[in-house]
């Protein structure tokens, strides 16, 4: 079975290429195939899954480069931390698929959507499957194609086409890190494979490894949106809701994750690399949940919602020892709750005229009792609520961090304490304007004149978000309970460490944390839930908020560190190519091409004139030879 497993890849990869390259002839049948491979893969992943011991197995397919000393076999490693995520990859990835037969429904390009799905799929298991970084690296940026191709979607309209533009540079600024990190590997340890750089990683100078875990976090924040490459992955949310699901919960922005924890043995031998990755994280947690709270469409704030959590996995995971599988676990829960809270504001968008603005919404869970029900189950999972995914997952990290030595556990304990707190606040506040007080829709019409008629989804749409729902109930107790995730993930990723002492008792960390969740809820429920919410946005609020609705001036950071210091090298790069490069040439070409015509000139043909040059050469010969003579 090992020796197949690459027909888990095979599998998406062929119903892409079929998808893509069979063009209208597919159209009727090519959801379908599209669901098909993806289930597929999920079921080989399954067996793979049940009948591993969680321990590597390394299978070479074929010798992909071969250059000098440079020698890449293109192989698959199937261990316990592999598994995991092409399980969850799969897993989630088919119920997107089969939802998106529902929410396409109407889309002549369905067929061609289910093919860009298919190979985003192909390429995630690529990227997690591969046993060496350059096999990682293909399927990293097959992801970012994918990606692009999905976020434009909608190319017809500007903001979509600038969004996928944007996200694919902004992840070209990370895949240039992972680049250079691959470099430094080659070149200090001669190798590029798992096995053979974490073997002798420990070998390389101690600035060179520090250097290669900087790098390698380099290209995780482009990939999963963390600061400060995180003001891509808003803007994404220009592509079908279905693919805000794929991306935000269970694959593009979880690469990021998987690379640090898959690099464990580096980040092993640099405590600064850890720190870094550390911060990191707990400053994208709280820019995430800051701008989450200021946005009235539904899916920004989800989507600033996942750059939080994903700051929860980094701060997770930059804990090493005491954080890899507590970073991999919350990274599971989050699949499940946050792919259900994406596709349900897509079942929300489908009965309101895709509609996003909240404040157009209200009372929606009369009408839409299903999507209320899930949606809310993934809402109580998120914020932590007693006894759901999130509470075990997202506490964990909490007490992880307070079990850090020095001010280091406050201050990371502190700040994932206040993330829980506002993520709290901002999703009560997501809940109260869609789904309760008044039916403002009522009195509104679309941009097109119809009124608004909130129903129910189909049941391909619904179904999918039930699974979703029953995981983010159920996924974290059976993740946490006997350890049962840390212990399966140890051959990967080693034993988890537990902190001796922490800043605060263990023991209280988890009632301190439901209380501050309990607290946002109540100031949700003071500043919205009481009191009716106009329509249009008021434009006299704090310079917080003013700040946070522009998404902490990070698109203007980015603008003034990167775009424009970038445009102006670029010009200043032509500028010196033509004056310069081009006028050096043009200027030598010019004198030798003057110079002859002048030389030219002196051929006369006349003999008096060469028997006098003649002469007057001879005179300036002799002239110098008796300088010569007598000096």
């Amino acid at each position: 079975m090992i020796a197949s497993s690459w027909l888990l890849v095979a599998f998406p990869a062929l119903g892409a290429l079929v998808l893509l390259a069979g063009g209208r002839r597919t159209d009727r049948w090519g959801h379908l195939l599209g669901c098909a491979t993806v289930i597929a893969s999920f079921v080989y992943g399954l067996v793979l899954f049940l009948r591993s011991d969680g321990h590597v197995t390394d299978t070479r397919m074929f010798t992909w480069i071969g250059v000098g000393d440079l020698q890449i076999d293109f192989g698959l490693r199937i261990d316990a931390l592999s598994l995991v995520f092409v399980l969850l990859i799969t897993g989630v990835g088919a119920l997107i698929h089969i939802y998106s037969i529902g929410y396409m429904a109407e889309d002549r390009d369905r067929r061609r959507f289910f093919g860009y799905l298919n190979l985003f799929v192909a390429s995630m298991l690529v990227l997690v499957l591969g046993n060496n970084f350059v096999t990682l690296y293909l399927g990293w940026e097959g992801v970012g194609l994918a990606s692009y191709l999905l976020i434009g979607w909608y190319s017809d309209r500007p903001s979509a086409a600038t969004a996928a533009k944007k996200a694919f540079l902004m992840n070209r600024v990370g895949d240039v890190g992972l680049a250079l990190a691959i470099f430094l590997m080659f070149k200090y340890l001669g190798t590029v494979t798992y096995a053979g750089v974490f073997d002798r990683i420990g070998d390389a100078p101690p600035a060179v490894i520090t250097a290669i875990a900087i790098l390698l976090l380099l290209g995780a924040c482009g990939k999963s949106g963390q600061f400060p490459l995180q003001a891509w992955l808003p803007d994404a949310m220009e592509g079908p809701t279905p693919v805000s699901a794929l991306i935000h919960a269970a694959t593009m922005v979880t690469a990021g994750v998987y690379l640090v924890a898959r690099a464990n043995p580096i980040y092993n031998e640099t405590e600064t690399g850890r720190l870094i990755v550390t911060l990191v994280g707990a400053i994208t947690l709280l820019i995430g949940c800051i701008i989450g709270c200021a946005y009235d469409d539904i899916k920004k704030v989800l989507a600033y919602s996942t750059v939080s959590q994903i700051g929860y996995m980094m701060l997770a995971v930059g804990l090493g020892p005491f954080g890899y599988a507590l970073g991999i676990m919350h990274l599971l829960t989050h699949g499940f709750f946050k792919a259900g809270l994406f596709l349900g504001a897509g079942s929300v968008m489908h009965g309101m005229n895709d509609e996003v603005d909240m404040r157009k919404f209200g009372g929606l869970y009369r009408h839409m009792p299903i999507t209320f029900v899930t949606f809310g189950l993934g809402y109580l999972a998120l914020i932590g609520f007693p006894f759901l995914s999130g509470y075990f997952s997202k506490d964990a990290i909490i007490e992880a961090a307070f079990g850090q030595e020095g001010w280091r556990g406050w201050v990371f304990g502190l700040a994932a304490m206040l993330g829980a707190a506002l993520t709290a606040f901002y999703m009560t506040r997501l809940m109260l304007l869609t789904f309760f007080g008044k039916e403002r829709w009522r009195d509104l019409r679309t941009a097109e004149g119809k009124e608004f008629h909130p129903h129910e989804s189909p049941p391909v749409m619904t179904a999918p978000m039930i699974v979703l729902a029953i995981g983010s109930v159920g996924a974290g107790a059976f993740f946490a309970l006997g350890d049962r995730l840390s212990e399966w993930l140890a051959p990967a990723l080693g034993e988890l460490g537990e902190a001796e002492h922490t800043a605060i008792p263990h023991s209280l960390i988890p009632w301190i944390t439901v209380a501050l969740s309990a607290l946002g809820v109540l100031l949700a429920w003071l500043v919205v839930g009481r009191r009716d919410t106009p329509v249009e946005r008021p434009e006299n609020v704090s310079a917080v908020v003013k700040a946070a609705r522009k998404d902490l001036y990070g698109n203007a950071v980015n603008e003034a560190l990167v775009a424009t210091p970038g445009m102006w090298l670029t010009r200043f790069s032509v500028y010196l190519d033509s004056r310069g490069v081009d006028g050096a040439v043009n200027g030598l070409a010019a004198a030798l091409g003057g110079g002859s015509g002048r030389l030219r000139r002196l051929q006369t043909g006349f003999v008096r004139s060469y028997a006098l040059s003649m002469l007057a050469g001879s005179f300036v010969l002799v002239a110098a030879l008796l300088m010569v003579r007598f000096s």
